[in-house]
């Protein structure tokens, strides 16, 4: 079934291609704008305003929670009745240091409150709080795609694989527009979105 859009497109094929060009023109405009200053790391709010900015041109439910029931293989992601709960719990889980971190990004994942498009929203979520609480982040292009998917897979029972793998990959290169843009590419393709480069579109 192709996702309802406000592009018109009822090809699976043409909507994931329209999807990944949009959505990463508007990747770099939310870092070359500055933008990106206006999300209040770690919260709801600032991560609902990246998936918004991101997919708004192309989707009617961009930035707001989920009206479905969501699943990935065997694994249930939080039920859409105790989702709004679930995001205000979040919310408050503490963000000081890089364990604490990746234990709220493992948490919000297993939310995943938007229809589509919660990975590639969320890791942007997730460098920024590293950004701002202990000015470092990720480097995607050292975290290979079958480890990560893996180790957040597992991440639901124990973190500590998902903490091990990206804290290995950390940088302080938190401004380096370069690395920002290999990221946006890397995480676009652990998601199966490969067709554009973010610096080309």
């Amino acid at each position: 079934m192709v996702l309802q859009n406000k592009l018109g497109i009822t090809s699976q094929i043409e909507l994931a291609k329209m999807e990944e060009k949009i959505s990463k023109q508007k990747a770099r405009q939310l870092f070359d704008t500055g933008d990106i200053q206006q999300v209040v790391a770690g919260t709801w709010a600032g991560l609902s305003f990246i998936h918004a900015y991101l997919f708004a041109d192309i989707y009617g439910f961009a930035g707001q929670i989920r009206e479905v029931n969501l699943a990935k293989g065997n694994f249930r992601f939080a039920p859409m009745m105790y989702l709004q709960q679930s995001l205000q719990h979040i919310e408050t889980m503490p963000q000081h240091n890089f364990a604490d971190i990746i234990e709220k990004y493992v948490e919000m994942n297993i939310a995943h409150p938007f229809r589509e498009g919660n990975g590639r929203a969320m890791r942007i979520w997730l460098d920024l709080i590293l950004k701002n609480e202990i000015q470092q982040v990720i480097d995607w292009n050292l975290v290979d795609k079958a480890d990560y998917l893996s180790a957040m897979e597992r991440s639901v029972v124990k973190d500590t694989e998902i903490k091990v793998l990206l804290k290995a990959a950390l940088t302080r290169q938190i401004n380096d527009r370069a690395l920002f843009m290999q990221g946006i590419d890397v995480s676009y393709y652990y998601e199966g979105y490969s067709a554009y480069k973010t610096e080309d579109v």
